[in-house]
């Protein structure tokens, strides 16, 4: 590898949802703990061994929970030397399922911000899952850092399963929040620099359903297996509880072994694997099954999904009248699953993957390392592996006959088995190390990296070019500061009386026409003043522009471009000249003519174009660059001035100021605000003021105490209220 710009490159990998911990992870114990889980950690603990890296932390979600192990509270966690997990508090402070975490992810950026501020910026930000790839291209963006993105799973992919199976799109969306997740997934793609894959068919047959799939940012790296515990010698602590609590089930537990692990959940196809066992005579006689669902303490607290595939299970066992051939263990340790492996390869059994869809397969790589042939879904990574390690066969997993010759050939076919088994413990040296993992990845961040300028926040300013306040206010100006000529007075009296209060206008109208309009409105001139809908940003009387933001604000901008994309289209009207920046395009839009944001963003990506969307009020859309904005605009100013969001009171009436009003901050949505802003009610930190214009902000100024020691009663918010509202 040629020398990185620095020998100690620091790598941010962000993982969200699931229980994580350094020892022992808890796989399986519920749909958002599993192969990612071990994915993330196994890939910080290899890149933290390389002469490269300097350091690796592991960011996911601080929870405090009884139901679940205290260490999930602990702020860090040494993996190994060089290592760690970093857990940042966001949302709820008990454990939530992922789809429950959209509504907090902002709040998560802003502590993220917090953490890097005071312990200095990574070199690449790398997101796992459409959660972490959200809020990890959102850091990228506002920050100029490279981005990495690795989907595990793919939302579209799963709409279209969902829909095959007949479930409606009110009740996919209900429970699995998919348009959020789709959206993020695109945000990311466009965003990234790379975006890691563990196949080619994930590649071809999912990442190509996406608008921002671009094939010359796909890297086809497949993830590694632990070979220092998944090997094919006994060890001492093979002779675990697992084994114990597994041989209680069977009459006659040395026969070889059917082995199936995997949670609980519909995709894996399990209760076609006992069906399979079941109508099979000769596979009964010659092998015992086993499956290992996870861990569970009792069944009738596990989610639904899961426990209807656990039930379905048990009710086949007694359907076939399987009682002493068949074992479903209720818990076990990882560090129990290598013993697990050895054990089912020296009594000559087999490992099954029978899942409808498989993107990869850990487990997979996990018996091929110990020995254990495999017999796996014609589906995505078990094509790879198979066709890399010849170490077993493939199935259709809806064919149960063909599932059943699979597994009679690999148990009595003993010539067969050997040169499986013989072939895995080589193949999964030879191509899924996590050695290997490590160095392609490291040589294409390096390529990345080369390419890349420092990042414009990197280093502190020399001067700060606006004086010190203990707290500041950032306010919209049209509609939200005008129209009550006498709460603008008692507003602006606010302002003048508190010296230690500072005063910030963000606004979608370029500079001149905001000066002018503050002038007439006999406004106190801002000390920060964010114009063109977050493309420029200016400081003091002197309007000192912040020229690290317009520095790197044109990222990928291309105007002309976007012109010939949206001018002709039905209902789009540009605005006059003096609208215009030259960072901001801005269209009138006849909303019963013209194509929706969704399909607007949708012919922009296909053009591959990069650039945000903004509509206000229902008929006003701005296009400005990918990292423009007011929720943008106004985090850079926080952090590069150190500024505490909980000091920091935004206020707003439209869809511009949506993104500066999630978050941290104290948001303030005054009474006479546009229907867009409704979806954020309820939210965290956002106050629905019932006084409309300035008296809805003087009004958010007393929610929250603004100006006396703050309080903010609107914090702690449930994700059900946000359902239902």
């Amino acid at each position: 590898m040629s020398k990185l710009k620095s020998s100690d490159i620091k790598i941010s990998l962000i993982s969200l949802h699931g229980l994580i911990r350094a020892e022992d992870p808890e796989l399986g114990r519920d749909a958002d703990t599993g192969g990612q889980i071990k994915y993330v950690l196994e890939l910080a603990r290899e890149l933290g061994k390389h002469e490269h890296v300097g350091s690796v932390e592991l960011i996911t979600r601080q929870i405090f929970d009884d139901r679940v192990d205290p260490i999930y509270s602990q702020v860090e966690e040494r993996i190994s030397e060089n290592a760690k997990i970093v857990r940042i508090p966001f949302g709820p402070k008990r454990y939530l399922r992922k789809e429950s975490l959209w509504p907090f992810l902002e709040m998560f950026i802003d502590q993220t911000l917090s953490h890097f501020r005071r312990h200095g910026l990574p070199d690449i930000i790398h997101g796992h899952y459409a959660d972490a790839g959200q809020a990890g291209a959102y850091l990228s963006r506002l920050l100029h850092i490279p981005f990495v993105f690795t989907g595990h799973s793919l939302g579209r992919v799963k709409r279209e399963r969902l829909i095959a199976n007949s479930a409606s799109a009110e009740s996919i969306e209900r429970k699995y929040a998919l348009n959020s997740r789709i959206e993020a997934e695109e945000f990311a793609l466009e965003t990234a620099a790379m975006v890691v894959t563990s196949t080619n068919q994930e590649v071809e047959q999912q990442y190509s359903l996406y608008d921002q799939y671009v094939p010359e940012r796909m890297e086809v790296i497949p993830p590694g297996v632990d070979l220092t515990s998944f090997t094919p010698e006994a060890k001492p602590e093979d002779a675990s509880q697992l084994l114990t609590d597994m041989n209680r089930f069977l009459n006659d537990p040395g026969k070889p072994i059917i082995l199936a692990m995997a949670r609980p959940d519909e995709r894996k196809n399990l209760p076609m694997l006992v069906k399979v066992y079941g109508e099979s005579q000769r596979l009964q006689e010659i092998a015992n099954l086993v499956i290992v669902m996870g861990t569970r303490e009792d069944l009738h607290k596990l989610p639904n999904g899961q426990r209807k595939v656990i039930e379905q299970v048990i009710s086949l066992i007694d359907v076939y009248d399987l009682y002493g051939r068949v074992a479903y263990p209720k818990t076990h340790h990882p560090s129990e699953v290598p013993g697990l492996y050895r054990h089912v390869k020296n009594l000559g059994g087999v490992f099954i993957n029978p899942a409808l869809t498989e993107p990869f397969g850990l487990t997979l790589l996990e018996a091929a390392a110990t020995g254990l042939p495999i017999v796996a879904t014609n589906d995505g990574g078990p094509r790879d592996i198979i066709a890399n390690c010849h170490n077993g066969v493939l199935v259709d997993p809806l064919d149960d006959k063909e599932i059943e010759r699979a597994l009679l050939r690999t148990l009595t076919d003993h010539s067969q088995w050997q040169s499986w088994s013989t072939n895995g413990i080589q193949g999964a040296r030879q191509h899924y190390s996590w050695a290997n993992h490590a160095q392609r990845y490291l040589r294409d961040l390096n390529e990345i990296l080369i390419n890349s300028p420092p990042p414009a926040l990197a280093h502190a300013p020399e001067r700060k070019p606006i004086a010190e306040f203990d707290r500041l206010i950032i306010t919209d100006l049209d509609n939200t500061l005008t129209g009550d000529d006498d709460a603008l007075r008692e507003f602006v009296e606010i302002i003048n009386e508190h010296p230690y209060v500072g005063f910030g206008i963000a606004t979608g109208r370029p500079l001149d026409s905001a000066l002018q309009l503050i002038q007439e409105l006999g406004l106190p001139h801002p000390d920060l003043l964010d114009v063109a809908v977050g493309t420029e940003l200016y400081y003091g009387k002197e309007l000192i522009p912040d020229t690290s933001w317009r520095s790197q604000i044109g990222y990928q901008w291309n105007p002309a471009e976007i012109r010939k994309v949206l001018d002709g289209l039905p209902g789009f009207y540009l605005q006059d000249k003096e609208h215009q920046s030259t960072f901001k395009i801005s269209y009138e839009i006849d909303p019963v003519k013209s194509p929706s944001v969704t399909e607007i963003k949708k012919l922009l990506r296909q053009a591959k174009l990069r650039a945000n969307v903004v509509l206000s009020l229902d008929m006003y859309l701005d296009v400005i660059p990918v990292r423009g904005g007011s929720e943008y605009s106004m985090r850079h100013v926080l952090y590069r001035w150190g500024f505490a969001p909980e000091k920091v009171l935004v206020g707003g009436d439209c869809g511009n100021d949506e993104g500066m009003l999630k978050g941290r901050t104290l948001g303030v949505v005054v009474g006479n605000h546009s229907p867009e802003l409704e979806k954020l009610r309820r939210w965290p930190r956002i106050y629905f003021a019932e006084g409309h214009h300035a008296r809805g902000i003087i009004e958010g100024i007393q929610y929250y105490q603004f100006l006396d020691n703050i309080i903010i009663p609107n914090d702690n918010i449930e994700e059900q209220q946000l359902v239902e509202s």
